[in-house]
């Protein structure tokens, strides 16, 4: 069995699992440079409109493999070695021109938060249970991943996350921001299916145009990247899609879009 499985769910929608039930999805180095490679593939593949990420066995991820770390992480140098690898992972995930969605079920901890915060939405169920318990381990986290958690629930949040290193059930994890929706008792993935078929129905230049703008105003980037947004808003509108919803909605009936 692989670590990491990938299956289309149909309509363009992907389904990548982390296959590591046994070790409640630890995060492996191998499987942090599969993430990468996949995520930056997905950006290329007009094919993919929405991609899920979850957790096989009953759990999203436990975090980073902690049995690596002897190994792998046993200097100062082998430590920054290893975390360029992983957040190279995490910024894929972010960075992925398709929208991305955690189905976040059981454990959702330390690197497992982070790779669920590096995804657009994130879907739980009663069962979640997210933080990031860094302070409990002797660990400062980066800019990357603490930038995505202050992004995601605030500053105060964020404190209160970091500091306390605490587990928190689903409905504080949908309170402070860590979750988008909260579904029913062992349905995240089912329920991020949903959110992705949903999102998937639409106009994948207008998902794509809406992601680019967002991140680049959420970091402050949308003058600097000025070119590049105006360009996306300019293949949309002459793009058959919009012409395609023009006539759907004269025609009383849903569009077809084909990405282009």
């Amino acid at each position: 069995m692989k670590e990491i499985e990938v299956r289309g769910a149909g309509d363009g929608v992907v389904v990548v699992t982390l296959a590591r039930p046994e070790k409640r999805n630890a995060v492996s180095l191998a499987m942090w440079r599969e993430l990468g490679r996949l995520f930056r593939g997905f950006g290329g593949d007009a094919a993919v409109r929405a991609v899920i990420l979850a957790g096989a066995g009953g759990h999203f991820s436990a975090g980073a493999d902690i049995s690596e770390f002897a190994a792998l992480r046993s200097g100062a140098e082998a430590a920054r070695a290893y975390e360029e690898v992983a957040d190279g992972a995490t910024a894929a995930i972010r960075d992925c021109p398709r929208p991305t969605i955690a189905a976040v079920s059981g454990y959702g901890v330390g690197g497992g938060c982070g790779i669920a915060l590096a995804c657009d939405l994130r879907v739980g169920d009663a069962t979640t249970r997210m933080g990031i318990p860094a302070a409990k381990r002797g660990i400062v986290y980066g800019p990357p991943d603490t930038g995505l958690l202050l992004r995601a629930v605030g500053l105060s949040a964020a404190k209160l996350i970091l500091f306390s290193g605490r587990l928190l059930d689903a409905a504080e994890c949908h309170r402070l921001g860590l979750l988008d929706v909260l579904a029913p008792e062992g349905s995240a993935l089912r329920a991020a299916q949903a959110l992705a078929a949903e999102i998937a129905a639409n106009a994948p230049l207008s998902v794509a145009g809406a992601k680019l703008v967002l991140e680049a105003m959420a970091r402050g980037e949308a003058e600097a990247r000025a070119a590049e947004i105006q360009a996306a808003i300019g293949r949309a509108v002459d793009s058959a899609d919009y012409r395609e919803a023009s006539r759907a909605f004269l025609e009383k009936r849903p569009p077809v879009f084909v990405g282009a």
